[in-house]
């Protein structure tokens, strides 16, 4: 298992992308919150997609479309990626979960 500074690291900057692709969607298409360890992406119809860490299994658990993922880092790939195998990965998952529940395209800068 990593240890908790480069767990801490790793999540802070995906909830960065997180945070930086929905600061560019107007507010009124998608409003986000950001609470501690939780980010919180409501669509005009209230539907959520919420994404939080898992600090004590180094996880990044997404709640959206009726389920919830567990992403763990790869750091072969340097991705979080599902930890079922089905192929997911965490930022692609949120992009698809914010289009899904708001109709707009969720696109991560840099």
């Amino acid at each position: 298992m990593m240890d908790e500074a480069r767990y801490n690291q790793l999540a802070t900057a995906a909830f960065r992308r997180i945070l930086a692709a929905a600061d560019a969607i107007d507010p009124d298409l998608l409003e986000a919150e950001s609470t501690g360890d939780m980010v919180t992406l409501t669509a005009r119809s209230r539907e959520k997609c919420i994404v939080n860490t898992q600090r004590a299994v180094r996880q990044i658990w997404v709640a959206g479309r009726g389920q919830g993922i567990h992403f763990t880092y790869d750091p072969a790939t340097s991705a979080w990626k599902d930890d079922k195998g089905r192929g997911l990965e965490l930022l692609a998952f949120v992009a698809d979960v914010v289009h899904d529940i708001s109709g707009v395209d969720f696109i991560y800068p840099g």
